[in-house]
């Protein structure tokens, strides 16, 4: 059901009243302690009078059709178009964020559409799009808007998708990925003191997440990490990341190992070498990973899918582009016969590397 507006936004979930009359946001493991008037470090849910509220409800900062790769998802509906969008804010603070001219916003001149959960669903089956995805921003911070477009699409029979940190709360994280079909989370980084220092988050509350959607979810999930040079890309780091993934998820979840480029405050640090995402991706596979992806670089071998039984390759990709399918019905190896993991079709899609901003707007 979709939310009533209020003159502040819509009605918030997943707080409490504190002892000292604050409010508590319990959406995310920040936990911001609201007075009267205030909004979280996120900046989009606030505090007014006895409620939070979330400010962006039915505002997006744009919508655009995608390919599903793009995500990136290599193991979901591959070849399909993916009408993607975000709103505003972040409630974490990444001095690399390549969004942060949305994520970062602390005005709503970003916000230049209004579009109801139903407008939404509808125009994207119009368009073609098999799924609606939350990204730009991170829909864990306008869960409500997130929740009710993806119950809007599934009555039009599309799937969702996020696109998110995994930083949410415990009591908020079932109702949002039991909206999702799939997510691809940003594991940023194996360490807590880069959390700490370039995103003021913690590690423990994503890997966490992980785990929740891995074993306690029928969301389809994928994993990514962008390797910034001198910050979290060691051999030892990435070793250590993939060891945990492989341990803690199984080897089939997909993880995909992405180049830096400068953005935000860390124009100072330099782009991320193509030979920097090979060496990763060799380790992540000798650790016993079985999908592992490089990418925001042209590297078709890196970039397609082989099978883990007998290695053909399944799916072939040169950047967004499907060239190679080996796949029958069953989303099974037509070499060998062996599963390969994730939501397949008999053909992928034909969507191709297409980008194209659409407009979706309701009165």
């Amino acid at each position: 059901m979709e939310n009533t507006y209020t003159s502040d936004g819509v009605p918030g979930r997943y707080w409490h009243v504190l002892s000292d009359g604050r409010i508590q946001c319990d959406v995310c493991p920040r936990e911001c302690k609201l007075h009267e008037g205030q909004r979280g470090l996120c900046f989009v849910r606030a505090r007014t009078g006895d409620q939070i509220v979330l400010t962006t409800y039915g505002r997006s900062s744009g919508f655009c059709l995608d390919p599903i790769e793009k995500k990136p998802l290599n193991h979901f509906l591959p070849g399909t178009a993916v009408l993607s969008f975000g709103t505003a804010g972040c409630n974490l603070t990444c001095k690399f964020c390549q969004n942060w001219d949305i994520s970062k916003a602390s005005v709503f001149d970003r916000l230049q559409q209004r579009a109801s959960p139903q407008a939404i669903a509808q125009a994207a089956r119009a368009m073609g799009a098999r799924s609606v995805a939350f990204t730009y921003n991170d829909p864990v911070i306008f869960l409500e808007y997130a929740v009710d477009v993806a119950a809007a699409c599934r009555e039009v029979g599309l799937q969702t998708v996020a696109v998110t940190a995994g930083y949410i709360g415990k009591l908020a994280r079932p109702e949002f990925f039991a909206a999702m079909d799939a997510a691809n989370i940003d594991l940023k980084a194996f360490t807590e003191s880069f959390y700490k220092q370039l995103c003021t988050g913690s590690l423990d509350a994503v890997l966490d997440t992980l785990v929740y959607v891995k074993h306690e979810t029928k969301t389809w999930l994928e994993i990514a990490t962008l390797l910034i040079p001198g910050k979290n890309d060691s051999s030892d780091e990435v070793s250590a990341l993939c060891e945990w993934m492989a341990t803690r998820l199984g080897p089939d979840v997909p993880l995909h190992l992405t180049a830096f480029h400068p953005d935000w405050k860390m124009l100072d640090v330099p782009p991320t070498p193509p030979s920097t995402l090979k060496r990763a991706r060799e380790i992540a596979l000798r650790t016993g990973l079985h999908y592992v992806y490089t990418g925001n670089v042209h590297d078709e071998a890196g970039q397609s899918t082989y099978c883990h039984g007998c290695g053909a390759r399944l799916i072939g990709r040169d950047w967004y582009t499907i060239t190679a399918w080996g796949l029958d019905l069953g989303g099974r190896c037509a070499a060998c016969g062996k599963t390969c993991p994730g939501l397949f079709e008999a053909l992928p899609g034909s969507w191709g590397a297409r980008r194209e901003p659409v407009i979706i707007a309701t009165a």
